[in-house]
């Protein structure tokens, strides 16, 4: 928001989302990648996988060189009003003050976003929390063992605990690699957004309110997926995460003060953490177990609170937040 007009934010938005879709494509086939170079995909009861560590470890190095080359490439476009800009520098201000006073006066509009990212991000924080302990369990029916079920002592009970175990780790790679089409399908919504919204105008209230509930119904479809019609889900998954990447952020950087940009997104992204701290302390076990024990109830959860974060959408009514006017400007 910082670096473009505002005709051109929804383009800009949906072309940082096309990059985070190859990304999390490459993520979550990485422990599959590097299992196919020999690196062992098996491990005892509670210990990680070395497939895993691996992964981290290629993560990790990739985070950091990508942060210090944005650091070290990326400069700042300066004040419009340079007298302006050091004069509002030069008064006195309280930090902690001031961002009281922000979310005090937070507009409306931030809002009703605010509430559509909360149930966008409690669901996702939901996939990535048990995706994989409920797709393993009710789709790949390769649930992991409990080592305390087990007679270790005897060897027949330890090879069947191992066998289980193997079992379990591999179809959790075939859900890695499940989940990466999410990333493929957002990278090719936003392929798509990109080359409409780098000529033509959209109507992004709508176009998140039907990539949200698209995304819902993939998590209710896991409900009846096979892992042959697994991708299926993840596929629809993946639009929702496309939307959830650029639309709020283009809606909210055109309907603020430019001049408080950078704290207004800041505070925004309290949205973001919020209900993953909710989710965290609880509060997806207490909701998918108000719907049973199958672990595959907190994919119904997630589907469920997709679609309320896409009817939310509804709340919004700023004209430019919809779509950027460009008789006003």
């Amino acid at each position: 928001a910082d670096k473009l007009p505002n005709s051109q934010r929804s383009y800009g938005f949906v072309v940082q989302t096309l990059i985070i879709g190859i990304g999390t494509w490459i993520a979550s086939n990485l422990p599959w990648m590097v299992s196919q170079f020999g690196v062992s995909d098996s491990a005892d009861s509670g210990v990680i996988t070395d497939t895993v560590k691996v992964a981290f470890a290629i993560g990790a190095f990739v985070f950091l060189i990508s942060v210090l080359y944005t650091i070290f490439t990326t400069t700042e476009y300066p004040p419009e009003d340079m007298e302006e800009f050091k004069r509002e520098k030069a008064q006195k201000s309280n930090f902690i003050k001031d961002i009281i006073n922000n979310i005090g006066s937070m507009p409306t509009t931030m809002k009703k976003l605010g509430v559509i990212q909360f149930f966008s991000w409690f669901a996702f924080f939901t996939m990535w929390s048990l995706a994989n302990p409920a797709l393993t369990e009710h789709v790949f029916h390769t649930p992991a063992p409990i080592e305390t079920a087990f007679d270790m002592a005897d060897s027949a009970q330890k090879l069947a605990f191992d066998t289980a175990n193997t079992a379990f780790q591999k179809s959790s790679n075939l859900v890695g690699s499940a989940m990466g089409i999410y990333g493929l399908s957002s990278m090719a919504f936003a392929l798509l957004l990109t080359f409409y919204t780098s000529k033509r105008r959209i109507n992004r209230k709508f176009v998140h309110m039907g990539s949200l509930i698209l995304g819902g119904i993939g998590f209710l479809m896991m409900n009846i997926a096979t892992p042959e019609t697994l991708k299926y889900c993840f596929i629809l998954i993946g639009f929702a995460w496309g939307s959830i990447l650029s639309m709020p952020y283009a809606m909210l950087s055109s309907s603020v003060d430019p001049k408080k940009m950078g704290v207004i997104m800041g505070i925004f992204n309290m949205f973001i953490v919020i209900p993953q701290i909710i989710a965290a302390l609880g509060g997806i076990n207490f909701i998918s177990g108000l719907l049973g024990e199958e672990a595959i109830n907190a994919m119904t959860v997630a589907g469920i609170s997709l679609v309320i974060a896409g009817l939310c959408n509804l709340l919004i009514t700023n004209k430019n937040a919809i779509t950027y006017q460009i008789e006003e400007n």
